[in-house]
């Protein structure tokens, strides 16, 4: 029976959890080599291999979806953020998408959802977009622009975003010669599929009703 290697799935307790289709078959399969006898190394090395399989099993088999994701994430401590944030700040996220995306605590919320659908590569490019855009050096442009494309738009890239062969390809040619605007096509079609696709899913999560009951909580 053919395997894959444990080694091509990367190991520890810190690791994030898997954002595609190809990572879960990976750390299925390394987790299934486990269980069919492949002996880990002996000592420390195995106690690190056997928490980050715990790891990569609890990201594959959990998606929970619920409050505690946001507050782990928060960009600052829980109980603080949560006195700072209203119940009308919180609803007004439900206006709009780039309502939601312009607010500290609205783009850790969606972010915490994305997790959970294993699809926060779509939010962390059209964030690297956002960053790349204010580059000033032109020394650096063009490194940036290659790093982008090598981790979110190329094929098979680690992040690879759902984006058609035009797009792509177009990026590909604007890449050669970087400007500002050279991801703006792919960076709007990864902002409509969100925005489609992801956002009202999240309105409806445990998430951000969890989240809204918390704060009308603390006015009652």
């Amino acid at each position: 029976m053919h395997r894959e290697s444990a080694d091509t799935v990367p190991q520890g307790p810190n690791q994030p959890c898997p954002s595609s289709t190809k990572s879960h078959v990976a750390a299925r399969q390394s987790l299934s080599d486990h269980a069919v006898g492949t002996d880990p190394p002996a000592g420390r090395t195995g106690q690190r291999q056997n928490r980050g399989m715990r790891t990569r099993l609890g990201c594959l088999s959990h998606k929970s979806d619920s409050y505690n994701d946001f507050t782990a994430i928060l960009p600052d401590k829980p109980n603080r953020a949560l006195k700072r944030l209203s119940t009308e700040e919180a609803t007004r996220w439900a206006d709009s998408f780039d309502v939601l995306l312009s607010h500290k605590y609205g783009l850790a919320a969606f972010r915490a959802f994305l997790k959970t659908e294993f699809s926060e590569e779509n939010l962390e490019f059209w964030l690297a977009c956002e960053d790349f855009k204010k580059t000033r050096s032109a020394a650096k442009l063009a490194t940036k622009a290659q790093r982008i494309f090598e981790e979110f738009i190329d094929v098979q890239a680690p992040r690879e975003v759902n984006i058609d062969f035009q797009t792509r390809e177009l990026t590909r040619r604007n890449v050669q010669e970087p400007s500002l605007s050279c991801f703006d096509q792919a960076q709007g079609k990864v902002h409509s599929l969100m925005e489609k696709d992801s956002y009202p899913r999240f309105l409806r999560s445990k998430i951000y009703t969890d989240l809204l009951s918390q704060t009308q909580r603390r006015l009652s």
